[in-house]
């Protein structure tokens, strides 16, 4: 199983966005998926590193570090109510809705654990990750 680490970032919110997604082995993180957007938020932002951390993992399965509390509880609470329910809510529309369904399509079909850290507390990898995401932001790529 791969150890991943994601964010995502987006300066300012929104405006031009970027993306990271890291590969830990032996305590050596090293970038390998980046990506941006020219008009983002950070919530795509981290929402596209998810779904690119999951698809590089594919059938090895990842256990995903990630600071995005948000998509955590879209895939572990939210995304089977909502697709129960024909992609809706009571509250209204769902916000970035085919990124939703695309990545909850990928979580349900491989094996992934989602972790999450408090961000910007000067977690080793969380730092690096946010820096990278920052990189992507700017056009730095794999």
């Amino acid at each position: 199983m791969k150890i991943l680490w994601t964010d995502g970032s987006a300066s300012p919110n929104p405006g031009p966005g970027g993306w990271a997604v890291l590969e830990v082995n032996d305590s050596v993180a090293k970038p390998v998926a980046l990506g941006k957007e020219a008009d983002s938020t950070n919530i795509r932002m981290e929402g596209m590193a998810l779904i690119e951390a999951i698809k590089y993992a594919g059938e090895a399965g990842c256990e995903i570090y990630t600071d995005s509390e948000f998509w955590i509880n879209v895939l572990t609470k939210w995304a089977a109510g909502w697709q129960a329910n024909g992609w809706t809510k009571k509250s209204g529309p769902i916000k970035n809705l085919e990124m939703v369904k695309e990545l909850y399509e990928l979580y349900c079909q491989y094996p992934v654990k989602l972790n999450w850290v408090r961000g910007h507390v000067g977690t080793e990898f969380n730092e690096l990750a946010d820096e990278w995401a920052n990189k992507a932001r700017k056009g730095a790529a794999v």
